[in-house]
């Protein structure tokens, strides 16, 4: 997805936070808060529905 829109690790950091927290949440490490997930949808127009799949974590 992060491809298709040319999108870099650094254009979410406003819409999930720090760099680390984009990177965990990107290496499955952390799971999308609903915060996080509105602020995608709303600021990318990333569908929420796409958003709230679950997905399995890594182990940390």
């Amino acid at each position: 997805q992060m491809e298709s829109q040319n999108l870099s690790r650094k254009d979410l950091e406003p819409f999930i936070g720090s760099r680390a927290r984009v990177s965990e949440i990107l290496n499955k490490k952390r799971a999308l808060t609903l915060n996080m997930i509105r602020n995608l949808q709303i600021g990318l127009g990333i569908s929420a529905e796409i958003l709230v799949h679950p997905y399995q974590l890594n182990a940390s």
